[in-house]
């Protein structure tokens, strides 16, 4: 129903900058859209969500340096990445929910690495 593919990591210096992208198909109403990372040995967390219709919200970890936005004629959503810090170093979801029943669907994850 929901399908997210994530693009855009890499290896990169800490000052440095990365662009994530998510093309996402679907056939169900999405209520919210989103940004997740998980570290090595950590929990998933939050990075960047928006709820349709109103403002996006950022880990206070990323306010200032990250942007989420996203292109509707492209059905695609980008997380911009400056000043990135070793800390950030992460696999990073693109997630979508559904706006009727609440699921949580994930892409695949991509790899970044922010070497110091």
């Amino acid at each position: 129903q929901v399908q997210l593919v994530e693009s855009g990591g890499g290896l990169v210096q800490a000052g440095g900058s990365l662009r994530l992208s998510c093309a996402i198909s679907t056939t169900v109403a999405i209520g919210a859209v989103g940004w997740y990372r998980q570290a090595p040995g950590k929990q998933r967390e939050l990075v960047a969500i928006t709820t349709m219709g109103t403002a996006t919200n950022y880990a206070d970890s990323v306010k200032g340096r990250f942007t989420f936005s996203r292109d509707n004629a492209k059905n695609t959503l980008y997380l911009q990445m400056n000043s990135l810090k070793s800390e950030d170093t992460a696999v990073y979801y693109c997630n979508a929910r559904g706006w009727a029943n609440g699921r949580h669907y994930w892409g695949q994850g991509t790899q970044v690495t922010v070497s110091s």
